[in-house]
């Protein structure tokens, strides 16, 4: 027997996602002239052929058109140490970018985190797929490299269960 089912309320489904920890990334775009941005922990890996991730972006958000119309886009992988990136790109003020130093990648010009993330990868959109109030995004891998940073404490950064925790070290 079929019971009717609805979905779960907004306060469950928060309380699912964040039940589990995610590796969080700050997901980077430009217009040309001005970086965009914006924090997740909903990004994973698609495809090995061709090299695919996703990640989810707000509708709402300011970088969502950015990043559709310009058509690449860079996940900076966040190191231990880069709480101060997580929290920046975690709001929607506007001066994200003048809370932590980024700069321009060689290859594409996007926005990079070279302080605050252990690996960034550029991404070329290869499809866009609306799912609710977020925005899917998948891009197609065109470099990824470990961002130098010497001294750093490379462990991902995680956040699960409302609270930022480090990848604990392997002996």
């Amino acid at each position: 027997m079929t019971t009717a089912l609805s979905p779960v309320d907004p306060d469950s489904y928060r309380a699912l996602m964040a039940s589990h920890p995610g590796g969080v990334a700050v997901v980077t775009t430009d217009d040309g002239l001005t970086p965009y941005g914006f924090a997740c922990t909903a990004w994973c890996g698609v495809s090995l052929d061709p090299p695919l991730l996703l990640v989810c972006a707000s509708n709402t958000g300011s970088t969502l058109p950015v990043l559709a119309e310009r058509g690449w886009f860079a996940v900076n992988l966040l190191h231990g140490a880069g709480r101060r990136a997580a929290d920046a790109f975690a709001h929607r003020d506007a001066g994200r970018f003048s809370a932590v130093p980024w700069k321009r990648s060689p290859a594409t010009g996007l926005p990079l985190l070279p302080e605050d993330a252990h690996t960034a990868a550029e991404c070329r959109v290869h499809r866009l797929d609306r799912a609710g109030d977020h925005t899917v995004i998948i891009g197609e891998i065109f470099r990824a490299e470990p961002l130098p940073m010497p001294g750093a404490d490379r462990a991902p950064l995680l956040y699960g269960m409302r609270t930022y925790a480090t990848w604990p070290a392997t002996t």
